[in-house]
Protein backbone atom coordinates (compact mmCIF):
# COMPACT_ATOMS: atom_id res chain seq x y z
CA UNK A 1 0.00 0.00 0.00
CA UNK A 2 3.20 2.48 0.67
CA UNK A 3 4.44 1.62 -2.69
CA UNK A 4 1.05 3.05 -4.02
CA UNK A 5 1.09 6.69 -2.69
CA UNK A 6 4.62 6.99 -3.52
CA UNK A 7 3.92 6.07 -7.35
CA UNK A 8 1.55 8.61 -7.35
CA UNK A 9 2.46 11.67 -5.72
CA UNK A 10 0.15 13.78 -7.11
CA UNK A 11 -2.87 11.79 -5.79
CA UNK A 12 -1.21 12.16 -2.16
CA UNK A 13 -0.82 15.41 -2.38
CA UNK A 14 -4.75 15.57 -3.21
CA UNK A 15 -5.77 13.44 -0.84
CA UNK A 16 -3.69 15.56 1.75
CA UNK A 17 -5.41 19.16 0.93
CA UNK A 18 -9.17 17.37 1.31
CA UNK A 19 -8.18 15.94 4.36
CA UNK A 20 -6.58 19.18 5.71
CA UNK A 21 -9.63 21.54 4.69
CA UNK A 22 -12.44 18.60 6.06
CA UNK A 23 -10.40 19.47 9.74
CA UNK A 24 -10.46 23.16 9.12
CA UNK A 25 -14.43 22.74 8.30
CA UNK A 26 -14.86 20.45 11.12
CA UNK A 27 -13.17 23.37 13.32
CA UNK A 28 -16.02 25.70 12.27
CA UNK A 29 -18.56 23.54 12.56
CA UNK A 30 -17.22 21.82 16.17
CA UNK A 31 -18.55 23.63 19.42
CA UNK A 32 -15.69 25.78 21.65
CA UNK A 33 -17.19 23.93 24.28
CA UNK A 34 -16.10 20.81 23.04
CA UNK A 35 -12.45 22.00 23.17
CA UNK A 36 -10.33 20.54 26.05
CA UNK A 37 -8.94 22.85 28.76
CA UNK A 38 -6.03 24.12 27.79
CA UNK A 39 -4.77 23.79 31.62
CA UNK A 40 -5.91 22.17 34.59
CA UNK A 41 -8.62 24.10 36.88
CA UNK A 42 -7.65 25.62 39.60
CA UNK A 43 -9.22 26.66 42.79
CA UNK A 44 -7.63 29.34 44.69
CA UNK A 45 -8.15 29.50 49.08
CA UNK A 46 -7.43 32.49 50.23
CA UNK A 47 -7.82 34.15 53.86
CA UNK A 48 -6.10 36.83 56.05
CA UNK A 49 -5.21 36.48 59.24
CA UNK A 50 -3.75 39.78 60.69
CA UNK A 51 -0.76 40.34 62.26
CA UNK A 52 0.33 36.74 61.73
CA UNK A 53 3.32 35.85 60.90
CA UNK A 54 3.73 33.21 57.78
CA UNK A 55 4.52 30.26 60.57
CA UNK A 56 1.57 30.62 62.35
CA UNK A 57 -0.66 31.03 59.31
CA UNK A 58 0.92 27.76 58.20
CA UNK A 59 0.13 25.83 61.81
CA UNK A 60 -3.32 27.71 62.35
CA UNK A 61 -4.89 28.45 59.03
CA UNK A 62 -3.38 26.72 56.24
CA UNK A 63 -3.32 23.28 58.03
CA UNK A 64 -6.95 22.84 59.21
CA UNK A 65 -7.61 24.42 55.23
CA UNK A 66 -5.06 21.38 53.95
CA UNK A 67 -6.19 18.45 56.05
CA UNK A 68 -10.36 19.19 55.22
CA UNK A 69 -9.59 19.81 51.68
CA UNK A 70 -7.60 17.01 50.86
CA UNK A 71 -9.62 13.96 49.36
CA UNK A 72 -11.64 16.24 47.10
CA UNK A 73 -12.77 14.42 44.41
CA UNK A 74 -10.85 14.68 41.28
CA UNK A 75 -7.79 16.77 42.83
CA UNK A 76 -4.41 15.99 42.00
CA UNK A 77 -2.42 18.26 44.11
CA UNK A 78 -2.08 21.34 46.37
CA UNK A 79 0.00 24.16 47.27
CA UNK A 80 0.02 26.96 49.82
CA UNK A 81 1.70 29.90 50.09
CA UNK A 82 1.71 32.06 53.46
CA UNK A 83 3.22 35.63 53.86
CA UNK A 84 4.57 37.32 56.82
CA UNK A 85 1.89 39.76 56.11
CA UNK A 86 -0.72 37.89 57.47
CA UNK A 87 -1.67 36.40 53.87
CA UNK A 88 -2.61 32.59 52.82
CA UNK A 89 -3.13 31.30 49.30
CA UNK A 90 -3.99 27.41 48.94
CA UNK A 91 -4.10 26.55 45.26
CA UNK A 92 -5.88 23.28 44.38
CA UNK A 93 -5.50 21.38 40.82
CA UNK A 94 -8.14 18.92 39.82
CA UNK A 95 -7.81 16.36 36.77
CA UNK A 96 -8.59 17.78 32.84
CA UNK A 97 -12.22 15.80 33.39
CA UNK A 98 -13.14 17.84 36.24
CA UNK A 99 -15.59 20.29 35.59
CA UNK A 100 -14.22 23.71 37.24
CA UNK A 101 -17.52 24.87 38.77
CA UNK A 102 -17.84 21.61 40.50
CA UNK A 103 -14.72 21.87 41.89
CA UNK A 104 -15.51 25.34 43.17
CA UNK A 105 -18.06 23.80 45.30
CA UNK A 106 -16.52 20.56 46.39
CA UNK A 107 -14.04 23.29 48.01
CA UNK A 108 -15.94 25.50 49.09
CA UNK A 109 -18.20 23.06 50.83
CA UNK A 110 -14.83 22.05 52.40
CA UNK A 111 -13.33 25.06 53.50
CA UNK A 112 -17.32 25.69 55.14
CA UNK A 113 -16.42 22.26 57.21
CA UNK A 114 -12.86 23.97 58.05
CA UNK A 115 -14.09 27.13 59.22
CA UNK A 116 -14.76 25.78 62.84
CA UNK A 117 -11.35 25.43 63.36
CA UNK A 118 -9.72 28.59 62.41
CA UNK A 119 -8.57 31.31 64.46
CA UNK A 120 -11.82 33.97 64.62
CA UNK A 121 -10.23 36.91 63.33
CA UNK A 122 -9.94 34.84 59.90
CA UNK A 123 -13.59 33.50 60.17
CA UNK A 124 -15.02 36.90 60.97
CA UNK A 125 -12.84 37.88 57.76
CA UNK A 126 -14.18 35.53 55.45
CA UNK A 127 -11.75 32.79 53.43
CA UNK A 128 -12.85 33.13 49.86
CA UNK A 129 -12.79 30.45 47.27
CA UNK A 130 -12.49 31.54 43.69
CA UNK A 131 -11.71 30.03 40.31
CA UNK A 132 -8.64 30.76 38.20
CA UNK A 133 -7.18 29.31 34.74
CA UNK A 134 -3.44 29.87 34.98
CA UNK A 135 -3.44 30.16 30.94
CA UNK A 136 -3.59 33.89 30.08
CA UNK A 137 -5.27 34.49 27.06
CA UNK A 138 -5.45 38.25 26.79
CA UNK A 139 -4.31 40.77 28.58
CA UNK A 140 -4.82 44.79 28.44
CA UNK A 141 -2.58 47.24 29.00
CA UNK A 142 -2.82 50.82 30.18
CA UNK A 143 -0.18 53.76 29.45
CA UNK A 144 0.36 57.40 28.73
CA UNK A 145 1.08 58.12 25.04
CA UNK A 146 2.95 61.35 25.98
CA UNK A 147 4.16 60.16 29.09
CA UNK A 148 2.39 62.78 30.94
CA UNK A 149 0.98 60.35 33.18
CA UNK A 150 2.79 58.02 35.76
CA UNK A 151 1.99 54.42 36.52
CA UNK A 152 0.64 55.30 39.80
CA UNK A 153 -2.10 57.62 37.94
CA UNK A 154 -2.77 54.72 35.25
CA UNK A 155 -3.19 52.18 37.68
CA UNK A 156 -5.31 54.30 39.92
CA UNK A 157 -7.71 55.21 37.07
CA UNK A 158 -8.10 51.70 35.91
CA UNK A 159 -8.88 50.82 39.52
CA UNK A 160 -11.56 53.62 39.44
CA UNK A 161 -12.72 53.29 35.49
CA UNK A 162 -11.71 49.72 34.42
CA UNK A 163 -11.11 46.98 36.28
CA UNK A 164 -14.63 46.14 37.36
CA UNK A 165 -15.74 46.63 33.80
CA UNK A 166 -13.36 44.10 32.84
CA UNK A 167 -14.63 41.75 35.78
CA UNK A 168 -17.63 41.57 34.14
CA UNK A 169 -17.07 39.85 30.67
CA UNK A 170 -18.03 36.62 30.52
CA UNK A 171 -14.92 34.22 30.91
CA UNK A 172 -12.53 37.03 32.39
CA UNK A 173 -11.08 35.39 35.62
CA UNK A 174 -9.43 37.98 37.16
CA UNK A 175 -8.31 41.91 36.40
CA UNK A 176 -5.92 43.51 38.76
CA UNK A 177 -3.78 47.00 38.16
CA UNK A 178 -0.16 46.80 37.72
CA UNK A 179 1.80 49.50 38.80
Amino acid sequence: MNRFFIDRPVLSGVISIIIVLAGLVAMRVLPIAQYPLPTPPQIIVNATYPGANAETIAQTVAAPLEQEINGVPGMLYMQSSNSSSGQMSLTVTFSQDTPPSQATIDVNNRVQRATSSLPQEVTRLGVTVTERSTSILGVVALYSEDGRYDTTYIGNYALLNVIDDLKRIPGVGDASPFG
